[in-house]
């Protein structure tokens, strides 16, 4: 099959090669040319060449996208977001996993700074003013993360665990035992910030029993220390440590959601396929991703060089894993 050329498009359309390149580039063209040469291309099947747009437009039509773990489901729905959308504007991504390791992740900038277009940087791990020291301001945006003079995408995450911890209210449970992450890590402040807003609460305890890693062995680790306290119910950092919490507590023989009350966070694809179905936030992960991608390549109204922050609203998502206390 012959592959048509932009010179087949140029003689269709009645136009130079240098006015059909620049109206497939955003180039300074009218609104009638650029609508005529579009409807040829398209009716000719024309597919640009990334590499020879690039000499025009100085840009490689890649993007990087910067992940802690791809082994995580959120992740790997957040690059499906990402990639999904850049095929819409047709655009290459390069997709790095950190394995959770800050160094790694500040190597991956500098590698992409110089070989893509911009940055989307998730969840980063880095800290604030080592992020601020590595990425580009104008071409880099982070998903659920915010730092000050860094345009970012994230979850309203303190809402969120407000939902979450209403809900087990409501349900009658007054002692709420809390499975934090990281320490250092900015969701788990949010989470914090969340939990913080019911301090005043004289009819309600929130009881942090243990940091853990963001995983499933995370949760089965604090499993026996959840058993072990008062709680009847318990808020899990994410997904991924509340079903090793229902993992260990089913070993144990503990009966979800009659002996305690599980929550989890993310609202991964798994959530609603463990046993029992797991009650949990939902975060917006692959919207994040196309949005970020958007704001990245200066889509909208929003540029990436003004340091937007767009804030997406959770949802808390009810399923048989939380119950009335006992």
């Amino acid at each position: 099959m012959v592959r048509t050329t932009v010179q087949d498009v140029a003689r269709a359309a009645g136009v130079s090669v240098s006015t059909v390149s620049r109206a497939l580039t955003g180039g300074s063209v009218s609104p009638s040319t650029r609508e005529a040469v579009v409807a040829v291309a398209h009716r000719l099947g024309y597919q640009p060449n990334r590499a020879a747009r690039g000499l025009i437009t100085g840009r490689t039509g890649n993007l990087g996208l910067i992940v802690p773990d791809l082994r995580n489901p959120f992740f790997a729905d957040v690059a499906k977001g990402v990639t999904a959308r850049a095929r819409a504007v047709d655009c290459g991504v390069f997709i790095s996993d950190t394995d959770e390791d800050p160094v790694a992740e500040l190597e991956a900038i500098a590698t992409l700074r110089h070989n893509t277009d911009g940055i989307l940087l998730c969840s980063p791990r880095a800290r604030d003013a080592e992020l601020l020291a590595a990425a580009d301001p104008e071409n880099t945006v982070l998903l659920h993360r915010r730092v000050p003079g860094l345009s970012s995408v994230a979850a309203d995450i303190v809402d969120g665990t407000r939902q979450a911890v209403r809900h087990l209210r409501a349900l009658g449970h007054r002692r709420i035992a809390y499975v934090s992450g990281p320490e250092d890590s900015w969701a788990s402040r949010q989470r914090l910030a969340g939990i913080a807003e019911f301090q005043g609460d004289a009819e309600l305890e929130i009881l942090p029993v243990v940091s853990v890693a963001p995983t499933f062995d995370g949760g089965v680790l604090a499993g026996d220390l959840v058993l072990a306290s008062t709680a009847t119910a318990v808020l899990a950092y994410n997904d991924l440590v509340a079903m090793g919490l229902l993992h260990r507590l089913a070993a144990r023989a503990a009966v979800v959601p009659e002996r305690l009350s599980v929550v989890g966070y993310d609202d991964i694809s798994f959530a609603a396929m463990s046993h029992p179905p797991l009650t949990s936030v939902a975060v917006p992960k692959d919207r994040a991703g196309a949005i970020g991608l958007d704001l990245l390549l200066g889509r909208g109204s929003m540029t990436a060089a003004q340091g937007a922050e767009v804030i997406l609203p959770t949802t808390l998502v009810v399923r048989a894993s939380s119950g009335p206390a006992g």
